[in-house]
């Protein structure tokens, strides 16, 4: 039954080969494997249910005959309330600062109370005693009722327009898994490339760079467009999860797809939310970068390209797939296409509307049309030709759930710099950096490197950058590093540390929850490849940014 919830849930799984045709319908219709996005608590929290898209009369009946032989299982009722030792660290970190720590003469009473309600607000986005939205309102709860700050610069924030671009962004990607369309481009890419082992995961590594930039999520690409293609051809060739045949292919393809995300991510500004609010925060520093989408993109490309064609191919090496080619993969990718039929009118909205949005993103600060705006227009055309519907929008608790943790955290971070407590810390690791005469290249790689490896404590790229991203960019400048450049450096690392382990991001869930890769290859492969991404961004992005004039 598992296999018709698959087939309902997503666009037709990629059948097996068998001579007779009726017999490969029936395989289709029973071929035994669960929901991959339902393999893993932690990935529900980043992807809300997507509605079903069209499917032919085969899986259309079948859901049917699952729908009336077993009802849903009645709810579980949530345990409530706060976790009580995640609670009392959280808390015992700000009172410590707020009762135990002297402030700093240069500090005032009110900045010094703000900075230790961060400072808990952080701890329980790392430890978690509630979750992530409902701890921030605690922490924003306790700004006001402290009168720490009024009312309106506690929530000023929420106009934030890149927070709104942030949570269009899930609509966008919902309405590409609704549709299909990212779908079938990827199953294009492995009908292409997909003779070999090797070839099949360049060939889903490029599809996800192609799709990236009009799909803003790497969670959702992960689990509503990948994951399911990397489980059906595993499963094609005999490469089971939690099973000793998961390294026949799912082991590589998982990892190989995970690790080149990293990069796929960093190299367009709208491939990933982090990325917008890196340079949101940049601009309450006063680091504005013209131009954003088409600067963005130009840093990055030769790190990342480079990265992009280096990944798989180290994967391939030092995690090795039992099966090196794969014959059978175009053919299997040629049948879905087959049954996934022509391109459906729904797709071609969604192409034509994210062709404008992109290119409205790239052009639009020439004709005074802001990315905010060109996303809002890209939604409401959506809307108003029904590939999305209001109820979509509303069923994207992710995206909601954004818009508060995201907005609370930023409106912190923006009165801490307004209060004068970033430039304070700023100052105290710049006079530490100057007392061992680092000059500032050598500032930028120990920072850069901290930043990296701090993120083995946090369960979120979006809550690391909200913590933390202001605060090390305004070292980077007190270090004397060039200021465009820290800016730019610290949101591409942001996307780099997103694979280091099985917990650090939202696509790392839904991979791990896949069942094919054990725990210890996780982190062991996160960190090689860590540090194959500090030689490429560090070389060749240190030779491409000094060629292009960043320092």
């Amino acid at each position: 039954m598992a296999s018709l919830r698959l087939a309902v849930t997503h666009c037709p799984a990629l059948p097996l080969p068998t001579p007779h045709s009726h017999l490969r319908r029936r395989q289709l219709q029973l071929h035994p494997y669960p929901n991959p996005l339902s393999l893993s608590p932690r990935i529900s929290s980043h992807l809300s249910p997507i509605p079903r898209r069209h499917l032919p009369p085969l899986f259309a009946s079948a859901s049917a005959s699952q729908a009336e032989t077993k009802p849903p299982p009645p709810p579980t009722e949530a345990s409530g309330g706060a976790k009580p030792l995640p609670l009392l660290i959280s808390l015992a970190a700000g009172l410590a600062v707020r009762f135990l720590v002297p402030r700093p003469a240069e500090v005032t009473p009110e900045a010094w109370q703000l900075l230790s309600i961060f400072l808990s607000t952080i701890a329980g986005l790392v430890l978690g005693p509630l979750p992530v939205g409902a701890w921030a309102f605690l922490g924003l709860t306790a700004t006001v009722a402290t009168r720490t700050l009024p009312f309106t610069a506690a929530f000023g924030a929420f106009t934030n327009e890149v927070i709104w671009l942030i949570v269009i962004s899930f609509f966008f990607a919902r309405g590409f898994v609704k549709t299909g369309l990212g779908d079938r481009v990827a199953t294009y890419f492995v009908k292409w490339l997909g003779r070999s082992t090797l070839g099949l995961s360049y060939g889903l590594a490029i599809s996800e760079a192609f799709i990236s930039p009009a799909m803003p999520s790497t969670t959702a690409r992960a689990g509503g467009v990948f994951l399911p293609i990397v489980k059906s051809l595993s499963l094609s060739s005999g490469s089971k999860p939690n099973d000793p045949s998961a390294k026949k292919l799912g082991s590589y393809l998982v990892q190989s797809q995970l690790q080149a995300a990293a990069n796929s991510s960093a190299l367009f500004l709208t491939a990933a939310a982090q990325n917008l609010l890196c340079l949101k925060l940049a601009e309450e520093i006063g680091v504005n970068i013209g131009n954003p989408w088409i600067t963005w993109f130009k840093v990055a490309s030769v790190p990342a390209l480079l990265g992009l064609l280096v990944t798989p191919y180290l994967i391939y090496k030092i995690f090795p797939p039992e099966i090196k080619d794969t014959p059978e993969a175009p053919a299997l990718a040629a049948e879905k296409l087959k049954l996934m039929g022509p391109v459906t009118k729904n797709e071609w909205v969604m192409i034509a509307t994210m062709l404008l949005a992109v290119s409205l993103w790239i052009f639009g600060e020439a004709i005074g049309v802001s990315s905010v705006v060109a996303a809002m227009i890209g939604l409401s055309i959506l809307l108003l030709l029904g590939v999305l519907n209001w109820e979509d929008c509303l069923n994207e608790k992710s995206a909601w759930d954004t818009l508060a943790w995201f907005a609370i955290l930023v409106g912190l971070a923006g009165q801490l710099t307004n209060l004068g407590i970033v430039s304070w810390m700023s100052n105290c690791v710049a006079k530490v950096l100057q007392s061992f005469s680092l000059s500032w290249p050598a500032a930028f790689g120990v920072l850069q490197a901290s930043y990296f490896l701090i993120h083995y404590i946090f369960a979120s790229q979006t809550a690391h950058v909200g913590a933390l991203y202001s605060a090390f960019l305004a070292m980077h400048l007190a270090a004397g590093v060039p200021a465009v450049m820290s800016a730019l450096a610290l949101a591409y690392n942001a996307n780099l540390f997103g694979a280091l382990t099985h917990y650090s991001s939202g696509q790392s869930a839904v991979y791990f929850g896949a069942g094919y890769v054990d725990l210890p290859d996780v982190f062991k492969l996160g960190f090689i490849t860590a540090a194959l991404n500090a030689v490429v961004w560090g070389v060749a992005g240190a030779f491409w940014w000094k060629f292009l004039g960043l320092y």
